[in-house]
């Protein structure tokens, strides 16, 4: 019986077509044509090229009963793969349909939870304070007139009740001599007051009343009050979203404030470990916060180009002040009598303020780069500011001139200045720490023992003792 040859291939021989398997084989066997006889070679087989060659079936294939079996199983598989193709879309629809009622229920949640924030905004905006948020804008310079709307006004009683500080105007007995001074040296130091996750500590105060209390606002957004003579922590203050970036403790009460790039302003109570009060007087980053020489009012600085001034009684915003120069304010600090205060800018200006009046009655400029600390002298003669120019200036508020700059290093970071509380001692912190003695400006002290930035510095009672905190989370003490 012939068949289909799957490699076929012609003898020009014989001019025959054969399968060249089988014709290699025979002239391997008898070197000629098998239907001639004549000589013949594998190399002078032609192969012929077809396409797809198509097998002629079976002949048990071509009878009648064997194409009704053939067509019975084709309509049985086409039968079979549309039923699997129906229980899929089946099963599709099914899936589709319990997505698609998923779907729906999440947008009825949300729909509800949108519906349900909205009306608490609007209850908490109804306990807001709204009358006096209105603030305004300078009418011109320095010195001028500035149109203000308040909650309560700075009304005449709130004026006239202010302090004027005695200490500082004579240098007391019991201050420590510079010759002592110059001698101080690193006595203790404190690790684990903040989150060791979030490192840096980067704000501090103490207890004007009680120097061994120590107040303190970390990068872990926690408050920390601390005693030095016991060394354990007394309070830590939690309630900051954001971290703390200025703390104040009160002369007289167990109350201490912070304030944060939150945007809030918090009143704690020491003793109760919690939160009394939330000033919400700004609506961007807090950078400056004072307190008032009568201690019941607050002053503080933002992002926001305001200043406040605040009942930390009530909470309430008793007046909101900018000037036309729309600037940032970077810090903030009361004057010792309570009538005027200082701010910093982010273009370099230091302004000078009349709470009373409302107005920018003279500006400093000088400085090059953001101003990041300012810090009045107990006898209400001296005004020490720094700024990200790597010196500190000395201003005569009598004269209203810069009478001392003190240079430092190349890139040094001035991060904080303050005065002893009799006006003797400047510190100046930072890159590191460095004491100067004033009318003389010259260095006394310097302390490298912090690794990191150092962020706060405070004399104790009669310079005492001199404590730190920085960003290498340490809180440290020294003294003779």
């Amino acid at each position: 019986m012939f068949a289909v040859p799957e490699h076929p291939c012609v003898s020009p021989v014989s001019n025959q077509v054969f399968e060249r398997r089988l014709i290699e084989k025979y002239i391997a066997e008898n070197g000629t044509d098998p239907m001639n006889g004549q000589p013949l070679s594998e190399d002078q087989l032609i192969d012929i090229k077809v396409s797809h060659p198509i097998r002629p079936k079976a002949p048990s294939s071509t009878s009648i009963p064997a194409i009704l079996k053939a067509l019975q199983d084709e309509w049985d598989a086409v039968m079979l793969h549309s039923f699997t193709l129906r229980q899929q879309l089946q099963t599709t629809r099914q899936e589709l349909s319990h997505a698609l009622y998923q779907h729906d229920a999440a947008c009825r949640v949300i729909a509800r939870l949108t519906k349900e924030v909205t009306a608490a905004r609007e209850a908490l905006a109804t306990l807001k304070p709204q009358a006096g948020l209105v603030v305004a804008q300078a009418a011109g310079g320095a010195g001028e007139p500035m149109e203000v709307s308040e909650q309560v006004g700075m009304i005449p009683e709130i004026i006239q009740k202010k302090r004027y500080h005695t200490r500082g105007k004579t240098v007391p007995e019991e201050l420590v001599r510079t010759e002592d001074l110059s001698k101080y040296r690193q006595v203790a130091t404190h690790a684990g007051l903040h989150s060791a996750s979030v490192p840096g500590i980067l704000s501090l105060d103490l207890c004007p009343s009680d120097t061994n209390k120590v107040l303190t606002g970390g990068a872990d957004k926690n408050v920390v009050v601390f005693d030095k003579k016991e060394e354990q922590i007394i309070a830590t203050l939690k309630g900051h979203t954001k971290k703390v970036t200025s703390v104040i403790y009160h002369p007289s009460q167990s109350v201490v404030f912070s304030a944060s790039p939150d945007s809030t302003i918090r009143v704690w109570s020491v003793t109760g470990g919690n939160c009394v009060q939330v000033v919400r007087a700004h609506e961007a980053s807090v950078t400056g916060l004072s307190l008032h020489a009568t201690g019941d009012y607050l002053l503080s600085s933002s992002e926001d180009q305001y200043w406040a001034f605040s009942d930390i009684q009530t909470g309430r915003v008793l007046t909101k002040v900018t000037d036309e120069a729309g600037c940032a304010l970077t810090c903030a600090q009361f004057h010792p009598d309570g009538l005027i205060f200082g701010t910093g800018t982010a273009d370099s200006q230091i302004k000078i303020w009349d709470l009373k009046e409302r107005t920018n009655v003279a500006n400093f400029p000088g400085h090059i780069g953001p101003v990041t600390s300012i810090a009045f002298s107990e006898n209400g003669y001296y005004l020490a500011t720094g700024a990200q120019d790597s010196s500190v200036k000395l201003w005569d508020l009598r004269k209203l001139k810069n009478f001392k700059t003190i240079t430092l290093d190349n890139n040094y970071e001035v991060k904080s200045l303050v005065f002893d509380q009799s006006g003797t001692y400047l510190a100046v912190g930072g890159t590191d720490i460095r004491v100067y003695i004033c009318k003389q400006w010259s260095e006394v002290l310097n302390f490298t023992e912090h690794t990191g930035v150092v962020t706060g510095v405070a004399f104790g009672e009669h310079a005492q003792f001199l404590t730190s905190t920085g960003m290498d989370r340490s809180l440290k003490f020294y003294s003779l």
